[in-house]
């Protein structure tokens, strides 16, 4: 059997960069070695189910471009793919391992628990040392078992624990793990009130039953590994359970902890892919709505907690998928650097295709009224790319191509337009009208001709001659803009310029 992971979020709420690394990290590690993702849905805790989680969810791995083999959507051998359609199930395991005596039901009240916790002071623990002691069916009849969950008393089914068992685990990032079982207290495995598993036993039995053979998580589930390992014995899965891999967390840029969404807030950055928009109508900002590329954003994220062992940091995703291994992916947290994030985007940025930018720019132009054919937004693009961090700065970067200017920014007027500018840029005005053809290359060989004849200097001529046209001193190349604009829009900017300026 070939290699099979699976991502299983909780549709409790919109998926943070953390959920989406842990996506990425099973999918790269199995397109790597040929093998199949699966994406289930764990919703057993109906009491969190947030609706338009679990769509948010298929749309953020769509965005990413982390593609699914088998799940909720695709289908697949082990439909299906969501925990609160597989209860009975569960219910069939639960009784097994009572059954085989590795579990027990329990019938304790909540007073009944509040008043043991209140007895043992802040050491209770419900484990090996008080389990006989209390409402389970580990001291109580067998008849009286029965007729308690006949008679409708709601139960749950405890996992029996060992006592004083050392329990050797292995994880593929952190190496040998040990802990004595007399730690432990003894995990809810069902409960009655809604015929629901807990995550533990509903993890377990999917993951065996879907046949997975590596299992990569959070570290925040580093804790639960234990009793993870001793349900697989329980069941007697030993020798097919999966291994382990727990990824270090994402942490904030500052300071100690985990990323977070107040962190986001605070200092202005997303933390989910996707904009996410609350029942009670709060919004919170997403990578794609920022204006962030897909390939930008998960070439980020990849490098949050894993190294390549080079100097490389651009990756297209088969290239991730050609260098990931779980073997360089690091033991502690990965800081969160926001302005490296903005740094991603900028190279994709940069090194786009003029034409699929152009495509992007399109929508841009015509939101200001004005259209812009492919070609034009296609050359936009390759003249003011390298300026821009997102697609949504384009406008501004490129605005003056669309509008003349209304007004001559002050401090580049006072520093460049001098009592000699309007009789010079007046002269090469004339020059303009002879040039042929009007592109760039051309202007170039007139303009810097004449410069040199007249002996001026370039930024004598250059910087006024840039105000005129586009009403500031800064921007791309001035030959380039000339060639788009064409020579009737660049003649009338100088004209009006010349009426306007002293």
């Amino acid at each position: 059997m070939g290699v099979r992971v699976r991502f299983a979020p909780s549709p409790t709420g919109p998926l943070h960069i953390g959920g989406v690394r842990t996506a990425l990290y099973n999918y790269l590690f199995a397109k790597k070695l040929g093998g199949t993702m699966v994406l289930r849905i764990e919703d057993t805790d109906s009491t969190r189910y947030v609706p338009g989680a679990e769509e948010y969810i298929f749309e953020a791995l769509r965005w990413s471009g982390i593609a699914v083999d088998e799940g909720v959507e695709q289908g697949g051998p082990h439909v299906p793919y969501r925990q609160s359609e597989r209860r009975e199930i569960y219910l069939r395991y639960a009784l097994q391992l009572v059954e085989s005596g590795h579990a027990y039901y329990a019938f304790d009240t909540p007073e009944e628990l509040e008043a043991a916790r209140a007895g043992a002071g802040e050491t209770f623990s419900y484990n090996h040392a008080v389990r006989e002691r209390l409402a389970t069916s580990l001291r109580l009849a067998p008849e009286e078992v029965r007729q308690r969950i006949d008679r409708g008393d709601q139960w749950v089914i405890r996992f029996k624990m060992p006592a004083n068992e050392t329990i050797e685990m292995h994880d593929l990032i952190r190496g040998d793990v040990r802990v004595n079982s007399s730690t432990l207290d003894d995990k809810v495995l069902y409960k009655s009130a809604d015929r629901l598993p807990t995550y533990h036993l509903a993890n377990i039995v999917d993951d065996h039953l879907m046949e997975i053979t590596h299992v990569i998580r959070g570290e925040e589930w580093l804790p639960s590994l234990p009793l993870h390992y001793m349900l697989y014995r329980a069941f007697g899965w030993s020798e097919t359970q999966p291994l382990f891999a727990h990824l270090p967390l994402i942490l904030k840029p500052v300071g100690q902890g985990k990323l977070s969404k107040r962190d986001g807030d605070k200092m202005g950055f997303p933390v989910f892919p996707l904009e996410w928009r609350s029942a009670e109508g709060e919004v919170s900002r997403g990578y794609r709505e920022d204006g962030y590329l897909p390939e930008a954003f998960v070439n980020m994220l990849a490098l949050l907690g894993w190294n390549p062992g080079t100097e490389q940091e651009i990756f297209s995703m088969e290239q991730l998928v050609e260098a990931f291994s779980l073997e360089r992916v690091g033991k502690s947290g990965a800081r969160f650097d926001p302005e490296k994030a903005r740094w991603f985007n900028a190279q994709y940025l940069h090194t786009m295709d003029n034409d699929v930018l152009g495509t992007l720019l399109q929508p841009v132009a015509l939101s200001h009224g004005f259209e812009c054919p492919a070609e034009l937004a296609s050359r936009i693009a390759a003249l003011v790319k390298e300026r821009a961090t997102f697609v949504g700065e384009l406008w501004g970067l490129c605005s003056f191509l669309f509008v003349a200017p209304e007004s001559y920014d002050e401090k580049s007027v006072a520093r460049f337009w001098r009592e000699e500018s309007p009789a010079r840029i007046a002269d090469l005005r004339e020059v303009l009208t002879t040039v042929q053809p009007f592109t760039a290359s051309a202007l170039e060989q007139a303009i810097t001709g004449w410069i040199e004849q007249g002996g001026y200097n370039m930024g004598q001529i250059m910087n006024p001659l840039r105000l005129t046209i586009i009403g500031t001193s800064r921007g791309p190349s001035l030959y380039d803009i000339c060639d788009i604009l064409g020579r009737d829009e660049t003649l009338r900017r100088i004209d009006r310029a010349l009426s306007l300026l002293p």
